[in-house]
C-alpha cells in the first residue's frame, strides 16, 4: 500500500508540473514579437545591472536570451520557457528551453538566463544541433559574482558565458537536471 501512495503522489507532482509548465502565462510569451521583445528588455536590465555582461555582450558572436523561465518541483520537477537567439541586435531566432529534474527538492522559481556565445564554434552549434542538451558541445561558464570581479574581455576563453538573472520565488533542494534546448517556429 505504501508503494502505491508514493507512486500515486509522484505521479501528482508530475500531472501538476505538467500542467503548470504549460499553462499560458503571461510570462510566457506566445508568438515572436512577443518572446523578440522580452528578450530585448530582458537583456537590456542584464546590461543594466551587470557590466560584465554588457562587456561580454559586446564581443560575443550572439547572444541566447530567455526572459523567464519558470522551474516548479516538489521531489519532481520541471523548467521551461522561450528565448531568442540576438545577433548585432537583431532577433535571428527562437528557442525553448526544458528541463526535468528528480530528486531531494521543493518550490517554484522564475528567472532569466543569457546565454553568451563567444566563438564561430559555439555560434554554429547552436544552428548545426537539433536540440542542445546543456553540458554537451560548447563548454559553458555559468558566471556568478565571485567570476564576474575577474572577467575581462582577455580572460574570457571560454565558447559560452551564461547568466542568471531576475531572480524570484524560492526553490530549494538537491537534484538531477539536464536542460535542452531546442529551436522554435513561433506564431
Amino acid at each position: 500500500m505504501k508503494i502505491f501512495i508514493n507512486s500515486l503522489s509522484m505521479l501528482l507532482v508530475a500531472a501538476l508540473t505538467t500542467a503548470i509548465l504549460s499553462a499560458p502565462r503571461t510570462a510566457v510569451a506566445a508568438d515572436a514579437a512577443e518572446i523578440s521583445r522580452d528578450a530585448h528588455a530582458a537583456l537590456q536590465k542584464l546590461y543594466e545591472t551587470t557590466p560584465k555582461a554588457k562587456m561580454l555582450g559586446e564581443k560575443a558572436k550572439a547572444v541566447l536570451v530567455f526572459p523567464s523561465i519558470l522551474k516548479v518541483g516538489l521531489i519532481v520537477g520541471g523548467q521551461g520557457g522561450n528565448g531568442a537567439l540576438i545577433e548585432n541586435g537583431n532577433t535571428v531566432a527562437y528557442y525553448n528551453i526544458s528541463a526535468a529534474s528528480y530528486g531531494l527538492q521543493a518550490g517554484a522559481q522564475e528567472f532569466g538566463y543569457a546565454m553568451f556565445l563567444m566563438t564561430d564554434t559555439a555560434r554554429a552549434y547552436i544552428d548545426k544541433s537539433k536540440g542542445w542538451e546543456v553540458g554537451v558541445g560548447p563548454t559553458i561558464v555559468v558566471v556568478d559574482e565571485g567570476a564576474a570581479k575577474s572577467l575581462t574581455t582577455t580572460t574570457a576563453k571560454d565558447d559560452v558565458y551564461a547568466f542568471i538573472f531576475s531572480q524570484k520565488g524560492l526553490m530549494g533542494g538537491l537534484g538531477i537536471q539536464g536542460s535542452k534546448i531546442t529551436r522554435i517556429n513561433p506564431d
